[in-house]
């Protein structure tokens, strides 16, 4: 077993890559009352096309299948795997992203008999005819719910704006009539091509001692069977660097209109290097210009062009990225001039030291109080993981930034090309 003390911020890691292939990482942290256990495959909603285990041919799978494995996988032939946590005193929970799925629990007793539970489950499927159908009628109410809820519509528009070809731009749970063409055969697929030990990630963070934790996994694991490690072969298309359509309007029964403005991400030149500093300059430069406790947040508010749901989220990985700005407003027009004027003006800016000091101290606030969150810390570490990153060198990361590094990735930042406007207006009916 693999120790890693990071003396900044007082954790010790400990790692091993078990001989199936499994990555398990064990951050003890004795001080806390809760353990969370957190398993996870590289396989997310943009994982359409690849090919399957065993065969040279790729093969295309319905949209949503990787977010309807995951329901699958709690229900078992005898039982619903929901009440295995339950007895045990834990709180299960799964969800799943663009490029990862990952399955969960908390719990603050019972933490070895818990661990036993989520790796069993996930590594013992059970899909049958039945149950399938029955699934996507549950799946389809959660689609329709989501396609009534105003923020989603905007949020999933953006991306369908920002994006011409790249799976990114389907519905994570993919379409009512998407789901319909999925089969007990495809969920097997996906699963065996995908949830293998090898693409997998095991992390628990918590009040546990790491030698004995680090022998239960092992011993679990040693006494099941598994193919031989796979290569996966994924497939994405080849996307432009355009948008593919810079301005969008959805009308739906709102009383005020929401407006965000999308930036598409270059991350052609991203590597393991600079991935990690692009992805902390640009969450900084955001949350200094766009919070809610800037100057633009404020002369927007006062101006009544925005409300309190003004936010601003970005996502980076391999194979994409986005920026989203915005909210509820009453003038959608007038929003997305102003975000995007503010933009456009922070390409030739030039930061003060003050500005660009008060940024990082504020970064690394934000990082240390993270790190009080078991949650926060497990998912976000295989979330890096997954990019070859290490998310405890995220610190000092943050602390090697300079001013000059933040002003030329503003410089390259934004391109009108790569700007899309999605506005949820009131439907006239």
């Amino acid at each position: 077993m693999n120790t890693q003390h990071y003396e900044q911020i007082g954790e010790t890691l400990y790692s091993k890559k078990l001989d199936n292939g499994l990555e398990v990482y064990l951050l003890p942290k004795r001080e806390m009352a809760k353990t969370f256990g957190v398993f996870t495959t590289e396989y997310g909603s943009i994982d359409q096309t690849f090919s399957p285990i065993g065969k040279n041919e790729q093969v295309t799978v319905p949209e949503g299948i990787a977010h309807f494995l995951e329901h699958k996988l709690f229900e078992k032939e005898d039982r619903d795997v929901f009440q295995d946590f339950t007895k045990l005193g834990a709180s299960p929970n799964a969800f799943t992203s663009f490029t990862s799925t990952a399955y969960l629990f908390s719990a603050t007793q019972h933490i070895q008999e818990n661990v036993r539970t989520l790796l069993d489950f996930v590594q013992d499927p059970y899909f049958s005819d039945e149950s399938v159908e029955k699934e996507k009628g549950i799946i389809a109410q959660e689609i329709r719910m989501y396609d009534d809820q105003p923020d989603w519509r905007a949020f999933f528009g953006t991306i369908q704006s920002l994006f011409q070809d790249h799976p990114v731009k389907v519905d994570i749970a993919g379409t009512v009539d998407s789901i319909q063409d999925i089969t007990k055969e495809d969920l097997y697929t996906c699963y065996n091509t995908f949830y293998h030990p090898s693409n997998m990630t095991f992390f628990v963070a918590g009040n546990f001692d790491p030698e004995s934790m680090m022998k239960l996994i092992e011993e679990n694991q040693n006494a099941k069977e598994f193919e031989a490690t796979p290569t996966i072969d994924r497939s994405y298309p080849d996307e432009p660097k355009g948008v593919a359509e810079a301005h969008k309007v959805i009308e739906m029964p709102v009383s005020v209109s929401k407006c965000l403005v999308g930036v598409k991400e270059d991350t052609e030149y991203l590597n393991e290097d600079t991935f990690l500093k692009t992805d902390m300059m640009k969450n900084m430069v955001l949350d200094h210009f766009f919070s809610k406790s800037g100057e633009f947040f404020e002369t927007l508010y006062n101006e009544d062009l925005i409300d309190d749901s003004f936010h601003f989220e970005t996502h980076l990985d391999k194979s994409f990225g986005f920026t989203i700005i915005g909210g509820n407003t009453r003038n959608p027009e007038k929003l997305s001039e102003r975000v995007k004027g503010m933009l456009h003006e922070l390409k030739g800016r030039n930061l003060t030291d003050e500005e660009f000091n008060r940024m990082k101290r504020k970064k690394i606030g934000q990082f240390m109080r993270s790190m009080n969150s078991l949650e926060f810390i497990a998912t976000t570490f295989v979330q890096y993981r997954h990019l070859g990153i290490d998310l405890f060198q995220v610190l000092p990361a943050i602390e090697s930034l300079t001013k000059d590094e933040v002003e030329e990735h503003l410089k390259a930042w934004i391109d009108e090309d790569r700007i899309a406007v999605t506005e949820v207006r009131p439907s006239e009916e």
